[in-house]
């Protein structure tokens, strides 16, 4: 295809003003980069200069009062609340720890002698909760695994993707 010499040149006039264009908006660009930059530092002075000393006076004035207000309540209430009822219940625990144990050996507390005699330990039939919860969760998974076998193997004309990608038009 051959062009005519107007052609050309108004082409050529063409070309030499998109590459004005292109390096003038080259600058543009790199001067709104320094100006972004700039404003990031400005924001960040401005958020150590003024929003972080008024944040922090907000805090003190409306919020710190009622935190130190809580820390004391938990510090001087709920803690040793806590610390008395677990105490109590690990008392209550060697309590029938040493009792039990006290039992077992025959001494200390005097009991018929029928109680004193060892039972033997009852024999269990079959399998218990944990047997059954551990059964159903094996089950569960395994139905998970073929799910997910199936899920993959399984043929789906919409999952269908092309080998080759789409080409632009011809212009």
């Amino acid at each position: 295809m051959s062009l005519s010499r107007k052609r050309k040149k108004e082409l050529r006039k063409l070309q030499t003003q998109a590459n004005s264009l292109w390096e003038t908006q080259q600058v543009l660009v790199g001067e709104a980069a320094n100006v972004a930059r700039e404003a990031g530092r400005q924001l960040g002075h401005l958020h150590r200069e003024e929003v972080r000393p008024r944040v922090a006076a907000g805090y003190e004035t409306y919020a710190a009062p009622y935190v130190d207000k809580g820390k004391r309540v938990v510090n001087d209430t709920v803690i040793p609340a806590a610390g008395a009822v677990v105490g109590s219940a690990l008392s209550v625990w060697d309590a029938a720890n040493d009792t039990r144990s006290r039992l077992a050996s025959g001494r200390g507390i005097d009991l018929p002698a029928s109680w004193r005699k060892a039972q033997p330990a009852p024999v269990k039939s079959g399998i218990g909760a944990g047997g059954v919860i551990a059964i159903i969760l094996g089950v569960a998974a395994a139905i998970g695994v073929l799910y997910a076998a199936w899920q993959t193997l399984r043929a789906d004309d919409e999952l269908w993707v092309a080998d080759d990608p789409l080409r632009a038009p011809d212009a």
